[in-house]
């Protein structure tokens, strides 16, 4: 058996996972969405990343980025060494890309923020 906490929605419920039968039966959610939550997280569990990566620009030295989607969980500290790399060196606006297909994972790592508004905003 397997415990864990649904992050799917607010309730956070306490789920208990086992199979029977070659089936998973999960127990203790509130909705179904918790019953593939708890699947998922056990046969390829993935994860969003949120983060931020250097710039040239030393009023906004660290430009906040996420993945456009989620990347496999054991990919996580490869895609944090391969972001350490990166520094930006344009003005770039929110949702500019900034690495493509990250680890063959089809998901790209996206600006959070604009440079550009605020290189704009400090200038002033």
């Amino acid at each position: 058996m397997k415990e864990m906490t649904c992050i799917v929605c607010p309730n956070g419920c306490r789920l208990k996972v086992e199979v029977a039968d070659g089936n998973y039966v999960v127990d203790g959610n509130l909705c179904k969405r918790g019953i593939s939550f708890a699947v998922q997280e056990i046969e390829d569990p993935r994860r969003s990343l949120c983060t931020t990566v250097k710039t040239v620009f030393k009023e906004i030295p660290r430009l906040s980025v996420r993945t456009d989607g989620e990347i496999k969980k054991e990919m996580l500290p490869l895609l944090m060494n391969s972001l350490r790399k990166v520094e930006i060196t344009e003005l770039l606006d929110i949702g500019a890309v900034i690495l493509t297909d990250v680890l063959g994972s089809g998901v790209n790592v996206i600006a959070t923020a604009s440079l550009r508004q605020q290189m704009a905003y400090v200038k002033r």
